[in-house]
């Protein structure tokens, strides 16, 4: 009779798991940027600009000049002088890669490429050894989401890798310095994420509102809107194209005109009534001054940058003075923007969409659609803790408009049973900036 084997027991049998390897790259994808890095070992320090100094912050775009001279990547940011009538090519449309080629050039020339790394703190030298974390916006087709991760294994080959929501990465942050939370929690060996987080993202390409339990997206609660900086800066170029200058094809120079000028009015039928010109004729005080600015276009043949400053009601005046003097050539190379409600108009399309023909609803509206397909004993956890992340973020007054709109929708929020004793709180915090 032939002898059995013995049977290898369960523990045996199991096949082992490959640890991952020690250095984790991540890379936010966004649609106007890049932000990129190594994890740190240690948690994020309290000082946010040593916390931050490990994220450096790329172009994701491709562009050429006048000249045809292209520029990738990180080189938009140290090598250009002459920004007007730049094309861009970019690979993120509406939040989502779609165009693999300009994307591989980008990281390659961004991570990989010893010869155009912009810092040593930034090469990925040996893939293999990396495990790399790879953000996309919410809601992301299939199709895509195979193409980036075929792509990325086969080209790259790295020895881990995990693609997710980017804002679910926020729920592992360190977010009670943020909100304040009176309860302090002792730092551990373990971290686990917020309970209930709303996180507000308002990029390059679009809005989302994303609720997250536990680290985990709800995904029948995510809601979009179609809105985002790039809307924005289009929606001043014709605004200002129609009004002064043909800017149709000054896109970078307009986005910077949009960063240095625009706020979110607090009180839009106020700010609209001090900047119309009938007040003068009227006989009406003018209080025009204090939102009327003007806008000194760049200057690449004389190295000057754009930059704003107080609008002077008699500039022209001044300017043809000067030049009869002889004394005015300075003066007369300058292209001043008049600004006036383009600073609070073009924001304004964040809040209420139908203002340029959107059909649908704006960023509280939104938040409020999120919260009507939850739990309603989980709404004051997430009012509590909504956060705020992306470029439009920046502009000056969002918060405080969005803090006081949300607040105002929640309260007209129709609640099933009996009324609470006393409403939601609703509590904004601001994070750093994503970009879809």
């Amino acid at each position: 009779m032939g002898t059995t084997k013995p049977r290898p027991s369960a523990r045996e049998s199991a096949p082992k798991v490959q640890s991952l390897p020690e250095k984790t790259f991540i890379i936010d994808n966004g649609a106007y940027t890049l932000k990129a890095g190594y994890a740190s070992e240690s948690p994020p320090t309290n000082d946010i600009d040593q916390a931050l100094s490990a994220c450096s912050i790329i172009p994701n775009a491709i562009a050429k000049t006048r000249g045809n001279r292209i520029y990738i990547g990180a080189q938009l940011s140290t090598q250009v002088t002459d920004w007007n009538e730049m094309a861009f090519r970019r690979p993120v449309e509406k939040g989502y890669i779609v165009n693999w080629e300009a994307q591989k050039e980008i990281w390659e020339t961004s991570f990989f490429d010893e010869k155009t790394v912009r810092s040593k703190d930034l090469r990925i030298e040996n893939p293999e050894d990396t495990t790399l974390v790879l953000t996309e916006a919410p809601n992301a087709l299939p199709t895509l989401q195979r193409n980036a991760d075929e792509i990325v294994m086969e080209e790259w080959g790295f020895g881990g890798y995990l693609r997710c929501v980017g804002s679910s990465l926020n729920a592992w942050n360190d977010l009670q310095s943020l909100f304040g939370d009176p309860v302090g929690q002792e730092p551990g060996p373990l971290v686990s994420p917020k309970e209930c987080l709303l996180v507000v993202d308002s990029g390059y390409s679009h809005t989302t509102v994303t609720p997250l339990y536990r680290g985990q997206p709800l995904q029948r609660a995510i809601r979009r809107l179609d809105i985002g900086g790039k809307h924005l800066t289009n929606y001043l170029k014709e605004m200002v194209s129609m009004r002064q200058y043909n800017m149709v094809d000054e896109t970078y120079i307009m986005n910077e005109v949009k960063e240095a000028v625009c706020f979110v009015s607090n009180n839009f039928a106020n700010d609209l009534e001090q900047t119309w010109q009938g007040n003068r004729r009227r006989g009406q005080p003018d209080s025009n001054e204090a939102i009327t600015v003007d806008y000194v276009l760049p200057n690449p043949n004389a190295g000057k940058k754009g930059f704003m400053r107080p609008h002077e009601p008699l500039s022209d005046a001044k300017k043809r003075k000067s030049i009869l003097s002889g004394a005015g050539a300075e003066a007369l190379s300058e292209d001043v923007l008049l600004l006036g409600n383009e600073r609070f108009t073009v924001p304004e399309i964040l809040f209420t969409p139908g203002d340029i023909g959107m059909k649908q609803a704006g960023i509280p509206d939104i938040i409020l659609q999120s919260l009507s397909v939850l739990p309603t004993g989980l709404h004051p956890s997430f009012l509590a803790n909504v956060l705020v992340v992306g470029g439009n973020s920046l502009i000056p007054g969002f918060l405080e408009r969005l803090k006081r709109a949300a607040a105002d929708s929640v309260c007209r929020m129709p609640r099933k049973g009996s009324a609470p004793s006393r409403p939601h709180t609703f509590h904004v915090a601001w994070g750093v900036p994503n970009g879809n």
